[in-house]
């Protein structure tokens, strides 16, 4: 597109010659409304026009379609200007007046480069839809249902309410049911209903009217409509205010949105996956989400298990993560020690998989040959069968003094902890000696010291 007529009517006719379809905008709204009802491959634009300037369309397009190739032309060439048309993701930066030959040329690199990226996401998808699953998530018996149960709705167009906790794999999932399912050549767009400040909540999910509010600017697409044709997911639902929740609900049955200050409506064709680490059927009881869209939303459920639930797959999980990471960072960890190993069993893991990842990252990156317990930073609390509550002592203030008070309340907590370490590893103090990263010894005279019987005390 272009600002000047002349210019657009010449690319115009350069690339009908070459048997390229050739749609044209002279502004930049009409520009954008073209890109998401004609889905073009290519978009040359003006770095200069009046109203939403070249830079501002460039970035535009490319939250509608991030693989879209723009080719700035512009007679205002300059340094400056081509590093920033590039690092804007501008495909390539064209001066005027240009030469018909090289515009043609960069047109077809631009467009051999989009068609091989189709081809590699539309093989990869094929290939590796439930292997991905499988490899990202684990190979336990669980991690088989759910594949199982993905697949069965996959290729549905039910909506679908994936439950889990925080890290748990939620949105793994619903990726998967994209790819599996008959809208994968469509667009998956997620979005975070957490993220997302509840006064901006309706201009990002249904768009936006240039003017209907003081910084709209520009008329804006959103997320609903960016998903037409393809998948739309909603995470942690539950954040959702309750005026867009009766909008969702309506925008569902009536399958049509209006933009925020439109009154024109605009017909929509999606699925829809929804996420929430909480129970939604209880807020609906609490009044915090609308039953009626819960049932509307609640088609079919997946319930992603905890890691805590599947230990099989944690060991899985980290040799795969230490593979990951140590490519990332040239490295040659070789693998855990077994009290390392030890550890990773038996936390409790409350961040779940995001959390084991992070933990291993560190790992491999403090470690050298081999990860240790020195190198697994988890908080202890957290490990099931470590979790108390602290008894504090009941002491006359008048008594003794704080040293003598505190000291007194920390030998208490010690002892509870020593007790809760044996309860958990069965009275073996070699390993809770391990699970609690101090030697042998010591944990031997401190047993000795705070009076624990290993044969009545536990």
């Amino acid at each position: 597109m272009d600002d000047e007529k002349d210019i657009c009517t010449l690319l115009s006719r350069l690339v009908r010659k070459e048997g390229l379809k050739a749609l044209v905008a002279h502004d930049g709204d009409t520009a954008l409304k073209l890109i998401v009802s004609e889905s073009p491959d290519l978009l040359l634009v003006d770095f200069k026009m009046p109203g939403m300037d070249g830079m501002e369309l460039l970035k535009r397009a490319k939250e509608i379609d991030a693989d879209l190739p723009v080719i700035m032309i512009t007679a205002y060439a300059d340094i400056k200007g081509a590093v920033d048309a590039m690092r804007a993701s501008a495909h390539d930066y064209l001066a005027k007046p240009f030469e018909n030959l090289e515009v043609i040329r960069v047109v077809y690199r631009a467009l051999t480069e989009r068609n091989l990226k189709r081809k590699l996401s539309h093989l990869t998808s094929e290939l590796q839809e439930t292997y991905n699953l499988r490899e990202m998530m684990g190979t336990s018996d669980v991690i088989y249902q759910l594949i199982f149960k993905m697949n069965q709705v996959a290729r549905s167009d039910y909506a679908v309410l994936i439950q889990g906790e925080t890290g748990s794999g939620k949105e793994l999932v619903a990726r998967a049911i994209h790819q599996n399912s008959n809208r994968s050549g469509g667009p998956f767009i997620p979005v975070d209903c957490g993220a997302i400040p509840e006064t901006l909540f309706e201009s990002e999910l249904f768009g936006h009217e240039k003017g209907a509010f003081t910084d709209a600017k520009f008329q804006k697409s959103g997320k609903i409509e960016l998903a037409r044709g393809g998948t739309l997911f909603l995470d942690e639902i539950s954040n959702m205010p309750l005026g867009s929740q009766a909008k969702l609900l309506r925008t569902i049955q009536e399958k049509k949105i209006y933009r925020v200050g439109a009154t024109k409506p605009i017909k929509i064709d999606i699925r829809l996956l929804v996420a929430s680490n909480k129970d939604l059927y209880a807020l609906t009881e609490s009044g915090v989400f609308r039953s009626d869209l819960f049932f509307r939303l609640n088609e079919f459920t997946i319930t992603v298990p905890p890691l805590r639930e599947r230990k099989e797959d944690i060991y899985y999980l980290a040799k795969r993560f230490l593979d990951i990471t140590n490519v990332e960072l040239n490295k040659d960890v070789k693998g855990f020690s077994e009290s390392a190993i030890e550890i990773l069993l038996t936390f409790d893991w409350p961040g779940n998989v995001r959390q084991l990842r992070s933990t291993i990252r560190r790992a491999v990156l403090l470690a050298d040959d081999i990860i240790t317990e020195k190198h697994i930073d988890v908080e202890r609390h957290a490990m099931p069968g470590l979790i108390f509550e602290q008894k504090t002592q009941k002491v006359p203030l008048g008594n003794l003094s704080l040293k003598e008070i505190i000291r007194s309340n920390t030998l208490a907590l010690e002892r509870e902890i020593l007790i809760k370490a044996l309860e958990h590893t069965g009275g073996n103090k070699t390993k809770a000696a391990r699970l609690l990263m101090i030697d042998y010894k010591t944990l031997r005279t401190k047993i000795k010291q705070l009076d624990i019987s290993i044969g009545r005390g536990i």
